[in-house]
């Protein structure tokens, strides 16, 4: 299940009546006065190198144990070619992500899978229903799968029973995948990315994992590299529904080596767990339903853990962002504080470009807000590169929106002009509606000092 960790703060009502009398012609308006709305080619995933048997103790606790802690009796997966189909209120943009992640997990993950007609039965059933129906279902999900059901209205008939646990599964011939029709096509593409994943193959998140979808902080948004590898390991000919976590285990060494040569001669580095106190923490902190004094709290509680535990990687800078967001409102000097020494955190941890990225929202932000275009620029122009290279256009818009604002702090109008046009494109696709948009450019368009 895919949370909703961070929230946006943005909300309109309007309203309006039409004369009984109005004529039976109108003159037709584009849907949007904004540029059209972008979207991403080809993928370019990237790797870290990382030892094959940490992957190996990754793939383990990735597919035996559920996010509550459960552990799973035996590996799962599919064991026939796939299909998928693609029903509800699913728009021609959703349609094509998919066509783009079914080849994708063809060519890197090497998985027999492909698309059917919507009135066809499939392995797989992704349903494209309102944010309101998944809160309904799934309260805290922003997207969710179930295996054996093709259909939310099945699985709200099947939700008590065992028809729909992990636990019970001893193969996967069915899943049921309910993603957001209503929301910004970023959302939905990452639910799709995410979800499908997991249809096919772990069903648990791990906060350790810096490079991967695979994990609740939400910073990874689409299939990175490890998270083919971990697809391609689990449809590897030495595995097979029904095996225990033994039997996965004596065959990982094998199948990693032959996938993954460049991580065979890699020395294994020791895991760091995560404790179940420390995800609470940061739920609280970021989750839905807590107040300021609570959200604080709890984040104040998460970087104390990171800490007595000697956290020296994105665990503990994310500990250091939730603080920092904890204390925007009420400290904003203090979250600057905490923001910078998440930025240092992350300098020295390798694969952790995009979670700079998120960083650099907030610290070029404090740095216009001062008037300081020039350091601004400089912590832009990397990060702008890297949330294209991921593919996040909420991030990117969001990195170029801020540029636009450092280059008018610089009299650098034209320039600021073109960036802030090329952004609205990418806005569209990450933020969805034209006030969404809209609104995210005055919120960062406010940061600017006035003389």
């Amino acid at each position: 299940m895919k949370k909703l960790l961070i929230l946006a703060a943005l909300a309109v009502g309007a309203c309006s009546t039409v004369p009984t009398d109005e004529p039976a012609t109108r003159m037709q308006f584009a849907d949007s006065t904004l540029p059209p709305m972008k979207s991403f080619r080809a993928s370019r995933p990237s790797n870290t190198a990382v030892a094959n048997g940490n992957i190996a103790q990754d793939f383990l606790d990735l597919h035996f144990e559920l996010e509550s802690g459960r552990t799973l009796p035996v590996f799962t997966r599919f064991e026939t070619p796939i299909t998928v189909r693609l029903t509800g209120q699913a728009n021609s943009q959703i349609s094509s992500d998919l066509a783009a992640l079914l080849g994708r997990l063809r060519s890197e993950a090497g998985i027999d899978i492909r698309q059917v007609s919507s009135r066809q039965a499939a392995h797989i059933s992704i349903e494209a229903v309102s944010r309101e129906d998944i809160s309904r279902a799934l309260p805290t999900a922003a997207c969710f799968v179930v295996p054996n059901v093709s259909s939310l209205a099945e699985f709200r008939r099947n939700r008590r029973g065992s028809k729909t646990s992990w636990s019970k599964l001893t193969e996967r011939t069915q899943m049921g995948i309910f993603i957001p029709s209503d929301a910004s096509q970023q959302e939905a593409r990452d639910c799709l990315h995410e979800e499908l994943a997991q249809s096919l193959g772990p069903v648990n998140d791990l906060y350790r994992l810096p490079q991967s979808v695979f994990n609740d902080d939400n910073v990874h948004t689409v299939l990175t590299g490890f998270d083919m590898m971990i697809l391609r390991a689990a449809y590897a000919p030495e595995l097979q529904s029904g095996m225990t976590r033994d039997q996965v285990a004596a065959r990982l060494p094998g199948i990693l080596n032959r996938i993954n040569p460049a991580g065979r001669g890699l020395p294994t580095r020791a895991v760091q767990e995560t404790p179940r106190s420390w995800i609470a923490d940061v739920e609280t902190a970021l989750g839905r339903g807590s107040s300021d004094v609570s959200r604080q709290r709890a984040a104040g509680s998460a970087l104390r853990t990171a800490s007595n535990l000697h956290w020296q990687d994105h665990r503990r800078a994310f500990s250091h962002y939730i603080v920092g967001r904890s204390q925007q409102a009420q400290n904003p000097g203090s979250a600057l504080t905490h923001f910078q020494a998440a930025q240092a955190m992350l300098t020295r941890t390798p694969g952790a470009e995009l979670h700079r990225a998120y960083i650099t929202t907030q610290t070029a932000a404090y740095a216009i807000a001062r008037g300081d275009a020039r350091d601004a620029l400089i912590e832009l122009a990397p990060s702008i590169d890297t949330a294209a290279r991921y593919q996040n256009a909420a991030l990117l818009a969001t990195l170029m929106l801020l540029q636009a604002e450092a280059y008018e702090l610089q009299g650098r109008d034209a320039e600021a002009r073109s960036v802030r046009l090329d952004s609205l494109g990418w806005a569209r696709y990450g933020f969805g509606p034209d006030w969404a948009v809209r609104a995210k450019m005055q919120e960062i368009a406010a940061l600017r000092p006035r003389t």
